[in-house]
């Protein structure tokens, strides 16, 4: 694999009229093709959508998805109304030549379906299955999917619980972050029987020694994430101290909201068992060799945090079975755990024989995987038939030296 920072493909693109100033990343391209979500932050650059486009590419090949891997951002703190969607609209007028060429821009923060919508229209872009379109609408799909990626992260986090053999009372569950992963992470971990004992968002923290009330809390968050104390139970704790919840003590902390959130600075303040990266890049590579020489295991963001990235590739290369929509949304859910939980039973397996960071691993096979679906394509292979070669649960961790 190249360098992070040495994309394949990179666009600036900006617009006058609308202030507008972004950028199409794209990391590799396979068959032609890459994915990746848009990201709206205030701060968002080309250099931080180089990382990520890199880290798509590694979550495909972990799937044993046949496509690249990219990104795009839009630079803009702009209140959801008309100056913002004139920004979207125009990014996506902008960006058509790149969508229409095999370039598919998806959400990501700060980008809802609606906002992913609108940049399409402007683009005049239907998306369709190896050209052909969907029985269905794009938002009809992502209507009954937008907990996918959770569910994959929950897979991931229950492998790493019962890999390390953690006893019922240290399935404890920390959650950095309640957009939609974080919800879905709560849901299904708590419906599994773990215990959500702390939540973070923009605000702060709440949290309980004893358990959260999941459904109260989800009923009491708004679509940003954001959870009104006042319709809590007086007896939750709530803390506004920033990172107050890197400090509470739990089996299992859950990172879904932003990049670098534990870093060298405040690294040693991780009171958990096992570290699971349900969002980009959410530890810094000082971090995260940190977290190893304390003999904490962090689950990559690369094998966690790729449900949505698994579902868009799956249907963009025609790879999913002629179902109705209810039973095709079961089958996308079922194949992202298929999927994740291979990956994530053969990294911890690989971390605990090896004494190697899951990082480590993970972008080890992530590499060789990568070549292996680039030289089928190179050979003629259909997406299906190169996807076919990299059947997850038949895969083995490599030696890494």
């Amino acid at each position: 694999m190249k360098e992070p920072g040495v994309p394949a493909l990179s666009t600036t693109i900006t617009d006058e009229q609308t202030g507008l100033k972004g950028w199409v990343v794209v990391d590799s391209l396979l068959g032609g093709r890459a994915i990746g979500g848009t990201r709206m932050t205030p701060g968002v650059n080309d250099k931080e959508l180089a990382t990520l486009a890199r880290t798509m590419t590694c979550k495909l090949a972990l799937a044993g998805l046949p496509i690249g891997g990219a990104k795009a951002g839009i630079a803009s703190n702009l209140p959801r109304g008309e100056a913002r969607s004139r920004q979207l609209a125009a990014f996506g007028r902008l960006a058509a030549p790149l969508v229409h060429g095999g370039i598919y821009i998806g959400s990501d923060q700060g980008v809802g379906y609606e906002d992913r919508e609108l940049i399409h229209r402007a683009a005049g872009y239907e998306v369709t299955a190896q050209g052909k379109p969907l029985p269905f609408s794009w938002s009809e799909l992502w209507d009954r999917c937008e907990d996918v990626t959770g569910h994959g992260v929950c897979q991931s986090t229950s492998v790493i619980a019962d890999h390390l053999m953690l006893p019922p009372e240290m399935r404890t569950v920390v959650i950095q972050g309640f957009g939609l992963v974080g919800r879905g992470v709560a849901r299904g971990l708590s419906a599994w029987g773990y215990k959500i004992i702390g939540v973070a968002d923009a605000q702060g923290t709440v949290y309980s020694h004893d358990g959260l009330p999941v459904e109260a809390l989800l009923a009491a968050t708004d679509s940003a994430g954001t959870i009104d104390r006042k319709r809590l139970p007086d007896w939750i704790q709530t803390s506004s101290e920033p990172d107050m919840w890197l400090s509470l003590r739990c089996g299992l902390l859950v990172l879904a909201a932003v990049g670098n959130a534990v870093h060298e600075k405040n690294v040693e303040r991780v009171n958990a068992r096992a570290v699971i990266e349900g969002a980009n890049n959410p530890c810094s590579h000082e971090a995260i060799l940190a977290l190893h020489r304390r003999g904490v295991a962090v689950m990559p963001d690369i094998v966690a945090n790729s449900g949505g990235a698994t579902v868009s590739a799956l249907f963009l290369l025609g790879l999913t079975p002629p179902l109705a929509l209810g039973s095709l949304v079961t089958w996308c859910f079922e194949e992202v755990a298929r999927r994740v939980k291979s990956n994530s039973a053969l990294f911890v397996r690989g971390y605990l024989q090896e004494g190697k960071p899951i990082h480590e691993l993970a972008h080890a096979v992530a590499h060789e995987r990568l070549e292996v679906l680039r030289s089928a394509l190179q050979t003629g292979m259909s997406p299906t038939e190169a996807a076919a070669l990299l059947e997850v649960s038949t895969m083995s961790a490599p030696q890494v030296h």
